[in-house]
């Protein structure tokens, strides 16, 4: 007995039946993987709020420092001219004059008998720079708000000595003691006290590095992605470059550092941690880089831009400076960012060639000792001292806020030189 054959019609419905359902079926799994990507996106946006929260949370405080108000009489307290303060070196003329004895004094009798403890180790210097600014202030009375001892500021936390504690709390209540913005964390430089610590040493230093990195991997990685890709010969010595710079890229930057304290302090050995070492150094860590981003743009212009330009006349140097350079460049700007990005973080190589020396002032130029601010961070976090921790929060902040800046500027002038065609 047979079975019965299917009809045309049945056929047709069992095909379309499947048809259905595959589509359906891919469908569901479009559905699938644009939920997983959204997801993802969602995910990855939630744990930058989370770090830019936190870290911004966290910073809050360490742009703030304890602070002691009270009244400083001057007038007929010191012997000095306020001419004096005209002329060279007029700080030192204020300490010559008792300018230190006579803050103190002043703390002593709105304070109390303690006020040698309660403020922080030259305070008085910034009454100095009030003087300096406007010397008429000699003749009167003016009210200040100094930085507080380190003891007074962990008591005011809460942390320390108890006795401390209620004077903390004695002193505030009175309106004698606050936490202020300390606009003086970004113009100052490192300190061994957190309440007189600034970044503005750390920042300068990080600025002066990464020119330097610029200046020198910048135009050296984007003229050899342009000699390998336009004017080398496809070869086994051409391989085998190639295959070297993929692998630089991939090396652990400590290994740049310890090139950089090999060679380039044996050469300088007299710019231990200045800023031209360091962004030397750096600049060996980006140039792989930038010369790989910078061969796959100019591999992506097509070859009909080339053949025109060579069609109408040009000559190798104009077809590739002025044709495929221009094209390529916002690719080249790319991967420069992703380098700058990179480098500006870095921390291992500069601790090689010893960029994590105690600097008190700002770098004066590229052969001067300096920090960086990742290396400042470093150092803060690992001191025992809660401003300190305080304080690493800050320099985080204001890190991020300078990698936005000059991620900001770079995208910018990507833009600026895109082309389509």
């Amino acid at each position: 007995m047979t079975s019965a054959t299917p009809s045309f019609e049945d056929i047709q419905a069992r095909r379309r039946a499947m048809m259905e359902r595959g589509l359906a079926a891919r469908k569901k799994a479009d559905r699938r993987f644009r939920w997983l990507g959204f997801v993802a996106v969602a995910f990855s946006a939630l744990m930058l709020l989370l770090l830019l929260v936190n870290m911004s949370s966290a910073g809050i405080a360490g742009f703030q420092r304890s602070e002691v108000r009270f009244d400083v009489p001057l007038a007929g307290a010191m012997q000095i001219d306020a001419e004096r303060l005209t002329q060279p070196d007029p700080m030192g003329g204020l300490e010559l004059a008792g300018l230190e004895k006579v803050v103190d004094n002043a703390a002593r009798n709105a304070l109390g008998p303690d006020a040698d403890d309660i403020l922080a180790n030259g305070a008085w210097r910034e009454v100095a720079d009030k003087l300096i600014e406007d010397p008429g202030l000699l003749n009167g009375t003016i009210k200040v708000s100094l930085p507080a001892s380190d003891a007074l500021a962990r008591a005011m936390r809460g942390d320390g000595d108890p006795a401390l504690q209620s004077l903390a709390t004695k002193l505030k209540a009175e309106g004698k003691l606050v936490r202020q913005f300390d606009k003086g964390f970004l113009t100052r430089s490192d300190a061994t006290s957190p309440q007189s610590v600034g970044i503005w040493g750390a920042l300068k230093g990080s600025m002066l590095t990464m020119f330097v990195t610029l200046v020198l991997a910048f135009p050296v990685g984007v003229l050899a992605a342009l000699y390998l890709e336009e004017y080398a010969p496809k070869n086994r010595w051409t391989d085998w470059i190639e295959i070297s710079i993929n692998n630089l890229a991939a090396v652990p930057s400590i290994i740049f550092g310890l090139l950089g304290l090999a060679v380039f302090l044996a050469i300088f050995p007299h710019y231990r941690s200045a800023p031209l070492i360091g962004g030397m150094t750096l600049a060996l860590m980006t140039m792989p880089v930038i010369v790989i981003s910078g061969r796959n743009a100019i591999k992506a212009v097509p070859p009909s831009i080339r053949d025109a330009a060579l069609a109408i006349g040009a000559s190798k140097v104009q077809v590739v400076f002025n044709h495929v350079l221009p094209l390529a460049l916002p690719g080249i700007l790319t991967g420069t960012i992703i380098g700058m990005a990179r480098a500006l973080g870095e921390t291992a190589p500069l601790l090689m060639i010893g960029m994590r020396a105690f600097v008190a002032s700002p770098p004066s130029g590229f052969t001067a000792p300096s920090s960086v601010l990742p290396v400042q961070i470093f150092l803060w976090s690992d001191e025992i001292d809660r401003g300190f921790v305080e304080r690493t929060s800050a320099a985080i902040v204001v890190l991020l806020v300078f990698l936005l800046l000059m991620n900001g500027l770079a995208i910018y002038l990507r833009n600026r030189f895109e082309k389509r065609w």
